[in-house]
């Protein structure tokens, strides 16, 4: 286990819970247990009434349920929603619908956005999509969405974001290969297409397993089926073009894969106020 989400809030803020079957829950900071640094804290069930099955796949802070903000929800089957923020400003106990999901279809990732940003999307078979956010009109929470990307037969989403141009797309499949492709060399196309191919997808890669954007001075970890556990530097992982199949970066035994990748939040060691500091702007 390691740690994927990671952000700064006061007690008076609210904190969403998304949830693999599309509902979301919140709690105001001051409910969620305070702990020591080093403390395992406490178990999400104990706090939100999720059925059977029901994980937590995002979590986001809010201050306020203003109406110049946005959630948008990308779904395993490439769906793509965007609702205003205002509309999750109720406090049932039993969680709202943010989102209708279509039979064999579940929540992937959320991000918050303020109508002005990029998207994009990769999948699995090793396709990549991005896009303009005024490409996706607002509805209503109990929406299905729609078409962000279309998937092959045998294809899901493995992760979607914002789109920051500085930086580079970290891709990472199943036996351990990976590499960073600049984000310019991934064109802006209209939403609902079929990508383009982001890495060379073959029986010694395995299937991508996850993305993300990154910059130089950030770290990665990633952790396989047996439980291995490996962090690196995103400066030693080389740059390649988009049709390559990337370099071998975690080495696995027979039967084991590699099942999570995430970045590593830095403390700020010039300016440290005794907080961690994590960039808010890379989602994916």
């Amino acid at each position: 286990d390691f740690v994927e989400h990671l952000f700064i809030t006061d007690t008076h803020s609210y904190v969403l819970f998304f949830s693999n079957r599309g509902q979301v829950y919140r709690l105001k900071a001051h409910e969620i247990p305070e702990a020591g640094r080093t403390a395992r804290g406490t178990a999400i069930v104990n706090l939100l009434p999720l059925s059977s099955g029901e994980t937590i796949k995002a979590v986001h802070p809010v201050a306020t349920f203003d109406e110049d903000h946005y959630l948008v929800m990308i779904t395993k089957n490439g769906q793509i929603k965007k609702t205003v923020l205002s509309e999750y400003d109720s406090s049932r106990n039993s969680g709202l619908v943010g989102i209708n999901l279509r039979d064999g279809d579940e929540l992937a990732g959320v991000f918050l956005t303020d109508g002005h940003q990029e998207f994009g999307i990769v999948t699995y078979l090793g396709q990549a999509i991005r896009f303009p956010e005024k490409e996706v009109r607002p509805m209503g929470r109990a929406t299905a969405g729609v078409k962000g990307i279309d998937l092959r037969p045998g294809d899901f989403v493995v992760a979607g974001g914002i789109i920051i141009e500085e930086g580079d797309l970290l891709v990472v499949t199943q036996q351990g290969y990976g590499k960073r492709t600049p984000l310019a060399e991934y064109r802006v196309t209209s939403r609902g297409g079929k990508g383009i191919r982001t890495a060379h997808i073959t029986n010694k890669t395995g299937p991508v397993i996850g993305a993300r954007v990154v910059v130089e001075d950030h770290e990665v970890m990633m952790i396989s089926s047996e439980g291995i556990m490996i962090r690196m530097k995103v400066a030693d992982i080389p740059r390649q073009g988009r049709s390559t199949q990337g370099v071998r970066l975690m080495r696995l035994q027979d039967n084991d894969q590699v099942v999570a990748v995430a970045l590593v939040a830095e403390k700020d060691d010039d300016e440290d106020d005794g907080r961690t500091v994590q960039n808010e702007e890379i989602p994916f």
